[in-house]
């Protein structure tokens, strides 16, 4: 597969994430997130595994325990705690450190090269997001904040250990490892810390349907498949779309406002994630218009 081909495959995991938000609320609304959360990871990892029908050897029992709570079990656990203290733009504003985090943990535990332009478009992502989502009247909670820079630190972090811990098994067969590990985490947090898991109606059913299967065994294959292939700078940065993504649905099927601002952070954003798609490259693309101090005009 090509590096475009890769980088598209990649790119369609967060922007299909980005409808979680539009669907749970519209057919899951009395649903803790919690559970939530566990009936999305835990299906999907079922149908993944009884398609590889391979369990982890025991030397990854840790491992993969680890990299299912950084990607999905803790990781969505403080996402739900900071969209319960925090309101969701302000989570979401915060979330989008996420790249800029990635940056820095590559560079310890990869040795990857610290590029300036990556690490001025994460900067610019993290501006477009705030423009985006963030409201005049956000409000501000210290433990909600603690959460949502724990989920950056939490999701950054697996991302760079996805790429480095990387069994000698197939991409579905590592995907469905973390997924199971993930779900199973959720599945205790919600049976100690949420209410009963209410009954779940026809809509709620096919609601659940969507965000397991498209919404997490499908699109976990996508984004671990960019993880596997590409800098983890340029993964994170696709995560920028989630966000983006969820703001348009919004309008186009909720018929929620985009005004100026928001419309600017769309451009702002889309600009990070291109700049950081092509980190490597620009700096080649300013030399060639730069005049040589020699040449006369």
């Amino acid at each position: 597969m090509t590096e475009r081909a890769t980088l598209l495959l990649t790119a369609l995991a967060p922007m299909i994430w980005g409808s979680s938000y539009i669907v749970a609320t519209e057919f899951l609304p009395g649903m803790n997130p919690l559970w939530t959360a566990a009936l999305r990871a835990l299906p999907a990892a079922f149908l993944l595994l009884l398609i590889v029908r391979q369990l982890p050897s025991r030397e990854w029992w840790g491992r993969i325990f680890i990299l299912g709570a950084l990607n999905i079990g803790l990781f969505w656990a403080l996402l739900f705690l900071a969209a319960y203290r925090l309101p969701g733009g302000v989570a979401a504003t915060i979330m989008a450190i996420q790249p800029l985090l990635v940056i820095f943990i590559a560079r310890a535990a990869l040795g990857a090269r610290i590029l300036p332009v990556s690490v001025l478009a994460a900067l610019m992502g993290f501006a477009g997001v705030a423009l985006l989502v963030l409201g005049p009247s956000a409000g501000w909670d210290g433990l909600g904040v603690a959460a949502a820079a724990g989920g950056a630190l939490s999701m950054a972090a697996g991302t760079v250990l996805a790429r480095r811990w990387r069994p000698d098994v197939s991409l579905t067969t590592f995907t469905a490892w973390q997924l199971g590990a993930g779900g199973i985490q959720l599945l205790l947090l919600a049976l100690v810390f949420a209410p009963a898991l209410p009954v779940i109606d026809a809509p709620g059913f096919w609601a659940l349907a969507y965000l397991s299967v498209p919404g997490a065994a499908i699109t976990f294959l996508f984004w671990f498949h960019g993880v596997a292939r590409l800098e983890p700078a340029r993964v994170s940065s696709l995560g920028l779309l989630s966000p983006l993504m969820a703001v348009l649905l919004g309008w186009v099927f909720l018929r929620q406002s985009l005004d100026l601002q928001q419309m600017a952070g769309v451009a702002l954003t889309l600009v990070s994630v291109w700049a950081s798609q092509n980190a490597g490259r620009l700096p080649v693309l300013f030399k060639l218009f730069q005049t040589s101090p020699n040449k006369r005009i």
